[in-house]
């Protein structure tokens, strides 16, 4: 750092001190002087106390307790010349304890705290400070709590501690406090070194983005738990009534699968958290050979339902190779009261979904391997005209 000097057009180089060297010592000195000017620390800070003990069962001290604009308290510690290597941890217990110190509890801290200093009215104190009634002050709710460290130096085990907790959305500053010294004037320097601050937006966007992305994981891992145990509740149904699908195996996704007897068929199981089905699949290649497939079928359509015993719904999927009859109800699985509900619909389904389409299937398929069938196209009569089902087209759960 340098001294402008102007009547000599000159620079002059101001020395970097230790506050050990300077014999300032933290609670005397540096405290004193971010108590008494807060805004040092880039923002407009309420000190609200100082060296405050008031924590159960312990009698640990944080060096200052303040409340920013937002209403959040910001615990200050202060470190001089090095931060130790327990700073971090330190900082965390007091912000732990600072939870659960409610809206009068705040203006009681913040009340003795003014009596120490010759006087004062908290509440009036408190409504200065934040522009609006005292009644109206919403202060210190949820998981809000900050900590700002202060140090000349801070240890590479607290910097990297840091760093990780802040993508846990934690609000967390390390501030370098640099003491200069020319003749026997003093300067304090002081430079918010993490987050940085032209990047500090960014890193709690970052932080809260890494945040969303570890909980929709730990969310999918607990769902596809669940979709597991849920596909091996229904097999052991399925297997205790017919040998449709014996020798599959759960899986997390939310289908599950076996053959219809002709190549690119299948019989299907479609879970999710809205509702659940039972599906014929037709998926073959070339994709004109599941049009054949499906009008065979949809041929059939009377007798196919008469034996199903209701109505299904005939979906020939438009714009896709695929085409597929299927039957719903709704339904969450992850909501495991539903399972023995749920487990009995689908099973049920299913074995009367191959009962009455299994024939008509194979009928379909000889007509493809003879020829018979290629000249059948969607047409007038196509399977969206004839697709009455009254339950509405649920897409799958990806």
């Amino acid at each position: 750092m340098y001294l402008i000097q102007r009547d000599r057009n000159r620079l002059e180089r101001l020395e970097a001190r230790t506050f050990g060297s300077l014999g300032l010592r933290e609670r005397n000195d540096l405290q004193e002087w971010i108590a008494a000017e807060p805004g040092v620390l880039g923002e407009e800070l309420l000190i609200i106390q100082k060296e405050f003990a008031g924590f159960s069962d312990t009698q640990e001290r944080l060096d200052l307790l303040a409340l920013d604009k937002g209403g959040n308290l910001v615990v200050i510690e202060n470190k001089l010349d090095d931060s130790g290597r327990d700073v971090t941890w330190q900082a965390l217990k007091y912000a732990s304890y600072c939870s659960s110190l409610a809206k009068d509890n705040i203006r009681t801290i913040f009340q003795r705290y003014l009596d120490q200093r010759g006087g004062g009215n908290a509440e009036e104190r408190l409504a200065e400070f934040f522009g609006e009634d005292y009644e109206d002050l919403q202060l210190n709710t949820g998981i809000t709590q900050r900590v700002v460290l202060i140090a000349a130096n801070f240890r590479k085990e607290v910097t990297s501690t840091v760093l990780w907790l802040l993508n846990f959305k934690l609000r967390i500053q390390c501030f370098k406090a640099t003491p200069y010294a020319l003749g026997d004037q003093l300067f304090l320097r002081l430079d918010q070194i993490i987050p940085m601050p032209d990047a500090e937006e960014y890193t709690i966007r970052m932080a809260e983005k890494a945040q969303q992305d570890a909980e929709h994981s730990s969310e999918e891992a607990r769902r596809h738990v669940v979709r597991r145990g849920f596909w091996s509740a229904l097999l052991e149904a399925m297997n205790a009534r017919s040998t449709l699908f014996q020798g599959v195996s759960p899986t997390r996704s939310s289908e599950l699968s076996t053959g219809a007897g002709i190549s690119s068929t299948h019989y299907q199981f479609i879970a999710t958290g809205t509702y659940v089905r039972a599906a014929l699949y037709l998926n073959r290649k070339p994709g004109e050979e599941n049009e054949i497939l499906f009008n065979h079928l949809l041929k059939e359509r009377e007798e196919i339902e008469t034996r199903f015993g209701d109505s299904l719904n005939w979906d020939p999927m438009e714009g896709l190779q695929a085409c597929r009859i299927t039957y719903d109800r709704a339904g969450n699985i992850f909501d495991q009261e539903q399972w023995p509900e749920l487990v009995e619909f689908l099973a049920r389904s299913i074995v009367r979904l191959a009962d009455a389409t299994q024939q008509p299937l194979m009928r379909a398929g000889q007509s493809i391997r003879t020829g018979s069938g290629r000249g059948i196209r969607r047409g007038p009569e196509s399977a969206r005209a004839h697709n009455e089902d009254p339950q509405p087209q649920q897409q799958s759960e990806a």
